[in-house]
């Protein structure tokens, strides 16, 4: 069974010089980057939907950048933004072996050792997403959680799978309450 299917994933990308730089792997994962990356990573198992989406356009910054939520966050009460999501590799800064990549985050900034990091918020490190393996184990498919570091670490679920995460992205528009304000 294929990912992503009628998902317009060149859409889905803002190429931008930023992106480029910190996020954009310049090449699609190999099987043995895969595998080296997840046994660093803790030996979790990247789910197919996030290979398959790398393998496509390897990192980057959506265009589409927030999820609807049903329940509030220490960054709104009714959704969550994102900045980029890692690509499959090591050589961006952004990317899951990066300089500022999943480890990282774990090692320097104590988020809890639940799965991989794999996307940050506008808020320069206190939010970050994860795949969290808690509950399928290391090799199952996770759940994407929002895990607010301000907030003593606090997990909130946000999609069953990677691919309802990423298919279920809007437009920062739709929470643009400008003219309202």
């Amino acid at each position: 069974m294929g990912h992503f299917e009628g998902f317009d994933g060149v859409a889905f990308w803002d190429d931008s010089a930023y992106a480029l730089k910190e996020y954009v792997e310049e090449a699609p994962p190999s099987r043995e980057l895969i595998e080296s990356l997840e046994e660093e990573l803790g030996g979790y198992r990247l789910p197919d939907s996030y290979i398959a989406l790398m393998t496509a356009h390897n990192g980057g910054t959506p265009t589409r950048t927030c999820f609807p939520l049903t329940e509030p966050t220490s960054w709104a009460d009714d959704y969550i933004e994102i900045t980029g999501i890692r690509g499959i590799g090591r050589t961006r800064p952004q990317s899951l072996g990066g300089e500022f990549g999943s480890l990282f985050w774990i090692d320097m900034w104590e988020y809890p050792d639940i799965g991989v990091y794999f996307a940050d918020t506008p808020s320069a490190g206190h939010e970050m997403l994860a795949l969290d393996y808690r509950a399928c184990g290391s090799h199952g498919e996770p759940t994407v959680v929002h895990v607010a570091q301000e907030n003593n670490f606090a997990i909130t679920l946000v999609a069953e799978t990677f691919e309802a995460f990423v298919t279920s992205l809007v437009d920062a528009s739709v929470y643009d309450t400008s003219e309202q304000d």
